[in-house]
């Protein structure tokens, strides 16, 4: 299924055909179920196309434009970098300081600890020393005591990684200035924190709930601190696109927080985001000002502001389970360079 705008130029079908021909084979070959590609550019417009399945195991639904897909880690980029960045700008919590600046509890009973030292910027750039990831849900059925668990827990020390920890703690951070949990927030527009069933993508099926998981988060930590700053957000092709679209248009009016979306860390990442470097998920082909990130359910999306360009790659490729070959890594890195090819 196709969605193109009318009059479209050649400027933005043939990369687009050439992408989504790569998805198209993917998707032939049985290694992911579906997969939905969408370009939007500033001058050309969008196109969006869909191929396979949104759901194969516990029932059969074809792919759509209108599919909802778990975001993955995409949530850490499209709601919780935006609103830690907004925050900072309002003067309400400073990037520079302790994240005990806003959560004094966390370790509090190791006042000299390393952890009690991390800042919000170190955490927006995984520049941390905690642990990529910990099976938090192992740890109880609580939310409230999981929250506890994570402030309290000492977290083994390692170098500096692309961890989870460091979105969950942002997480928490905004439920404390706020005063309410994040699924009580807005999850912006065209975003939700849940999918209806027959319309989202399936994920997995999760050995630990014992069901194909279809239209709630994925993420096991995610769903037993029922909500949090590193996964859990839902969206569309549509919704996706907008969202790449606004930070376009911010970026032009000279917004600062789009500013420092778009300013590096370190090497490989910016305030949030990942940036181009050998190897990275967006292809070999993107220029210096172009940002994306994944998500662990088989989602992406990446923002070229020289162009005036988005595209997003999203599929299930974890449905019906994580433990196949997929091909997600090369696949985007492909799809990366066929949308930069013919510019």
């Amino acid at each position: 299924m196709s969605q193109m705008p009318a009059g479209r130029t050649e400027a933005l079908e043939q990369p687009f055909e050439a992408a989504f021909a790569l998805l198209d084979q993917s998707i032939g070959s049985g290694r992911i179920p579906g997969g939905v590609l969408g370009i939007h550019d500033l001058q050309h417009g969008r196109m969006t196309r869909t191929t396979g399945l949104a759901q194969k195991v516990g029932g059969e639904r074809i792919m759509t434009v209108d599919t909802w897909f778990d975001l993955a880690s995409i949530s850490k980029v499209a709601f919780t970098v935006p609103r830690i960045l907004a925050l900072a700008s309002e003067g309400r919590l400073d990037l520079d300081a302790p994240v005990t600046s806003v959560i004094p509890d966390f370790r509090q009973y190791a006042p000299d600890c390393w952890e009690r030292a991390v800042t919000f910027r170190q955490c927006l750039g995984h520049q941390t020393p905690f642990p990529a990831v910990e099976p938090i849900y192992t740890y109880g059925d609580d939310p409230e005591r999981l929250r506890a668990f994570v402030l309290q827990r000492e977290w083994r020390k390692g170098p500096p990684v692309y961890s989870d920890i460091n979105y969950i703690l942002l997480g928490i951070a905004l439920e404390r200035i706020e005063g309410k949990t994040i699924r009580a927030m807005e999850a912006g527009p065209g975003f939700a924190f849940s999918a209806p069933p027959e319309k989202a993508a399936a994920t997995e099926h999760c050995m630990w709930r014992g069901r194909v998981l279809c239209g709630e988060v994925h993420d096991e930590n995610c769903a037993a601190l029922q909500g949090s700053g590193h996964a859990g957000l839902f969206g569309t092709v549509d919704a996706v696109l907008d969202f790449g679209m606004r930070l376009l248009e911010k970026d032009a009016a000279g917004d600062p927080d789009v500013r420092l979306m778009r300013t590096p860390l370190s090497d490989k990442r910016t305030h949030g985001w990942e940036r181009p470097y050998e190897g990275w998920s967006g292809g070999s082909l993107c220029n210096g000002s172009v940002i994306g990130h994944t998500g662990f359910t088989g989602t992406g999306l990446w923002i070229d502001f020289d162009r005036g360009r988005a595209w997003t790659l999203l599929t299930n490729r974890v449905h019906p389970s994580r433990h196949a070959d997929s091909g997600i890594f090369a696949l985007r890195a492909d799809v990366g360079d066929a949308v930069n090819t013919a510019v």
